[in-house]
């Protein structure tokens, strides 16, 4: 059995910073969770697409919405507004902004080890 733990996101283990957002991580009970920061503007494509040097986000996302309104949109075009205490899961193969003026937090249980990260750091870990 595991032992317990708490951690927050006041003291993470790992910060990314990216154009008009940040993701901070914590690692706990094996897996690391992310708690993401989307500022007016922010888009995946314009702002983490140079890091990730992938057509779309690879990442696959498990979110609770926290703030801010988020558009998804697939690559075979289907679009989802994920708002306010909404839960979604995405697969791989999407691009993101956020719509209007208020910032997006989500907090993300999946699909954050490599987010924001460039090649190179990934083929480093």
């Amino acid at each position: 059995m595991r032992n317990a733990e708490v951690k927050s996101f006041e003291n993470p283990d790992e910060v990314r910073d990216f154009p008009k957002g940040a993701v901070k991580l914590v690692n706990i009970g094996g897996a690391v969770i992310g708690r993401a920061v989307f500022e007016p503007g922010w888009r995946w494509s314009e702002s983490v697409k140079p890091l990730a040097k992938t057509e779309s986000c690879e990442a696959p996302h498990f979110q609770y919405h926290v703030s801010g309104v988020l558009r998804v949109v697939m690559d075979d075009g289907k679009e989802y507004d994920c708002r306010p205490g909404d839960i979604s899961l995405f697969p791989s193969g999407h691009d993101a902004w956020v719509v209007g003026d208020e910032p997006v937090v989500v907090v993300d249980f999946q699909g954050m080890i490599d987010y924001a990260k460039s090649s190179v750091e990934k083929e480093g870990r």
